[in-house]
This record gives structure tokens, sequence and C-alpha cells, in this order.
């Protein structure tokens, strides 16, 4: 389902300069068939890889650490970054698992805690805004998630058409898609009582935003659009998590309480959600996307911190 313009197979994707993006998607269609373990191996494999060879990565990785956790060490920061990019490379596969494992396949996998929570407010009626960080296995625990209770998806297009096509096939198997611009479409779904996931973690620019504490970084660029979703959508704010399990490889969706008396005022709420999304990293701060540069947008004055 969408509110928008969903994308549709045309005769123009089986054009050459699509075809490695075929060739792309086939093999994650095809490696999603492999056993677990095999996956995850390989997955990791693939991120070792990435680690020798993406060296400005590699860098932007380890500065994040750096502005955030100033009393790690450098060999601990090194280690943690080794590790960051094994499950980076293991999140391909697990985009695989998620656009096409079968739900009894994701059910083995995937367990929820907290449903009970989105239950009891679909009952009242309210609206919810779920915020989640960009963990890497995000893809695997939403659609986890997804298949539970279906909401409505923030949705990116993707230049590639064709890519765009199979993302939004595989995202939106339940959910309803709206685009991240269509601001007026996300406070009507909120205000209709439903349950929408969104992801206030990352740097998205000067537009819509303020500086808020962020781990050690006092002046962190975060968007205002939590205050502006919660507040027009009279929406219940109910931050949640997928960790996946070191012992065992399961993921674990968590769906913590609502947040009490979510402020109206937008630098106050940007405050609120920063507390929240150090409080979701840190859960499993290895499985976070620290590849992003998260502190890219300085005050005005103020140099890059990369």
């Amino acid at each position: 389902m969408s509110d928008f313009s969903a994308p549709t197979f045309r005769i123009g994707f089986v054009h050459p300069r699509y075809w490695h993006t075929w060739l792309g998607v086939g093999f994650m269609y095809l490696a999603s068939w492999l056993p677990y373990r095999v996956q995850f191996y390989l997955g990791r494999g693939l991120g070792r890889l990435m680690y020798t060879l993406m060296k400005r990565r590699v860098g932007i990785a380890d500065r994040n650490l750096a502005l955030c956790f100033p009393e790690m060490t450098r060999a601990e920061r090194a280690a943690m970054v080794k590790e960051n990019f094994a499950n980076s490379g293991l999140a391909l596969f697990e985009t695989g698992m998620a656009w096409f494992w079968p739900k009894w396949r994701i059910n083995k996998h995937v367990t929820i805690e907290g449903l009970d929570t989105l239950i009891d407010l679909e009952k009242q009626g309210k609206g919810v805004l779920l915020i989640a960080v960009h963990s890497l296995n995000l893809e695997i625990g939403a659609r986890g998630l997804s298949d539970q209770t279906p909401g409505v998806g923030v949705y990116r297009p993707n230049t590639n058409p064709v890519y765009d096509w199979f993302q939004f096939r595989g995202r939106m198997k339940r959910n309803i898609g709206v685009d991240r611009k269509d601001v007026k479409s996300m406070i009507r779904y909120l205000k209709e009582g439903h349950r929408m996931w969104y992801a206030p973690d990352h740097d998205y620019g000067r537009r819509r935003s303020t500086f808020a504490p962020l781990f050690a970084v006092e002046k962190a660029c975060t968007t205002t659009g939590t205050s502006l979703l919660a507040t027009a959508g009279h929406a219940t704010v109910v931050p949640f998590s997928v960790i996946r399990q070191r012992r065992n490889g399961q993921y674990h969706v968590k769906i913590e309480a609502p947040i009490k008396h979510f402020p109206k005022d937008a630098h106050e709420a940007a405050v609120v959600t920063n507390q929240a999304v150090e409080r979701l990293i840190l859960r499993a701060p290895e499985q976070y996307m620290w590849l992003h540069r998260r502190f890219k947008t300085r005050p005005e004055g103020e140099p890059s911190l990369y």
C-alpha cells in the first residue's frame, strides 16, 4: 500500500545499464535461500573486505567514535570499527532476508518485546511515532515488526529506478509508504491513529533542525521533525531498537514505554530525542551505522569536525 505513486515496472528496466542492478539483487535473492549461518559468515567476511578497501569510511567511523566517546582508547576504537565493518557486510545479507524471506522464516529469527504497548495505544486510537536509529540490522527488524503490526513507513526513493522498484516491494509488503518529503500525509496518518516508523538520528542538514547534545558532542545537528510530527499529529512517541544477539544470531526488537510529556518546544524535543537515540545505540554500539558523517553540519563559524 502507498499514499504516493509507488514504483512500477517499466520495460526500460531491462536496459544494459541496469544489468549490474539485476545482478546484485539476484545475488541477494539467491543468497537469502542459504542457511542463516552461511549468510552470517559470508556477510562478515564481506565486511572485513570492505574494511580493507573503504579507508575513507573507516576514518569516518573512527572519527565518530572519537567524538562521541573520548574516553575510548585508540585500540578500543580500532576494535569497534573492525567489528562495525563486519556487521556492515552482514547488513547486505540481512537486507535480502528482510526483502525475500517468507513470514515463517522471519518469525523464526525475530522476537519482539513490548508489542502490548503498541496494541494498547491502538485500542486507545492514538497515533504512534516509532523512533529508531540506523542500526545496521534495521531492515530485518522492521520487517519482523511489520509482519506483526503493520504501519506507515517513511520512504526515501532511490535514484536507481530498478533498485527503487525492488526496494519498495521489499520494504512495503504490509506497510503504507509515504515519501519522506510529504509531511502533510505523515501528520494525517498519525492523526488517524496509525503508527509510523521514523529515524531522527542522522544529520539531515540545517533545514528543520537545531543543535542539541549527542554523547560528548555538545552541538549535534538534530532534526526538529520529531517535534513537528509528534505535536501536529497528536502522536505518542515510542522508541524501539533492533539488536542481533551476539550468542545466537537472533534478532530482538525491543519496544520501549512511551516517552512521557514529550516536549512541544522543538529544541527541548531534540534534546529528549537524542537522549533516546543514545540509549538505543548503546544497546549494541558495534551494530550502529557509524560510517555516516553524523556531525557534518556545524553552527555558523565553527570548523568541520572531519
